[in-house]
């Protein structure tokens, strides 16, 4: 007597006599499509359960819980990322001017009910802004600028933040350390090219700069370092001519001047007591 063999998966093997199955056939039809479909049935939610656990994964647009791999749609995050990024103006009226980038981020400010957006920039991009008559403006790619205000900065640190009345949405501040081989973008006006962007990777970190591979231009300055989440771990900020690396600011560097951080040290935005 022959039998089929079927596989229903890797610990199952299911042998049906080929004459129970031509008998059943011969004498009810309805009883042989039946026992049919029953044997079938686990072979089609197999099936269904194999090419839609892959198509869902790739449909999660945010690789939560692994910083190393890129985001599943990089052109999702880069348009999200790029609608709360402007470049800046700072254009004294006695010296010369200078550009830079800046972005939005939710934190209150001594100015909001006048202008409700708030900004972080790098504190060089508008240093010669500072307790000068100047003209402060701000724009997203390809739009007309528009008044920006300068709220406080932090020298050391080199942060500032910058008020407007522009509406933007904002970037949510990552709670992930950045570790080294992270994937992070850079969003920016590269050399005065609004909205440049570069992909890269995390080399390093210290106590409140990171250490990145992403390509860094004049212009770049105050742009936001994002993770693939979409996340802000830092505001890019100086280029190395010596070294194969650039630099930003991490969320650490906030906690003197900027933010309250949320942790009992009041020195990091990290917390690294359970590392």
């Amino acid at each position: 007597m022959g039998f089929i063999p079927l596989t229903l998966n890797h610990h199952t093997l299911l042998s049906v006599p080929l004459r129970n199955l031509t008998s059943m056939r011969d004498t009810d039809p309805n009883k042989f499509i039946a026992y049919l479909a029953i044997i079938a049935t686990p072979f089609a939610l197999g099936a269904f359960l194999l090419t839609w656990a892959p198509s869902a994964q790739f449909a999660s647009e945010d690789p939560a819980g692994d910083g190393y791999v890129p985001p599943r749609s990089t052109h999702a995050l880069v348009e999200r990322t790029q609608e709360s990024t402007v470049t800046v103006w700072c254009e004294p009226k006695v010296g010369k001017g200078s550009q830079g980038t800046a972005f939005a981020i939710e934190l209150k400010t001594d100015v909001s009910n006048s202008y409700p957006t708030t900004l972080i920039t790098n504190q060089h991009v508008i240093e010669k802004c500072i307790d000068v008559d100047h003209k402060l403006t701000i724009a997203l790619p390809y739009e007309d600028p528009v008044v920006a205000v300068i709220v406080k900065w932090d020298k050391k640190n080199d942060i500032a933040v910058l008020a407007t009345k522009m509406k933007l949405p904002v970037l949510k501040l990552s709670k992930n350390d950045a570790w080294p081989g992270f994937w992070v973008m850079a969003l920016g006006s590269a050399d005065g090219y609004e909205g440049s962007v570069s992909f890269g990777n995390v080399i390093n970190s210290n106590s409140a700069e990171i250490l990145i591979t992403n390509n860094i231009s004049h212009g770049s300055s105050g742009g936001p370092l994002v993770d693939n989440e979409g996340f802000v771990v830092g505001v890019t900020s100086w280029g190395s001519k010596k070294e194969q690396y650039n630099g930003a600011m991490s969320l650490n560097a906030f906690c003197a001047k900027i933010l309250k951080c949320a942790y009992d040290s009041g020195k990091t935005w990290w917390d690294y007591s359970n590392d």
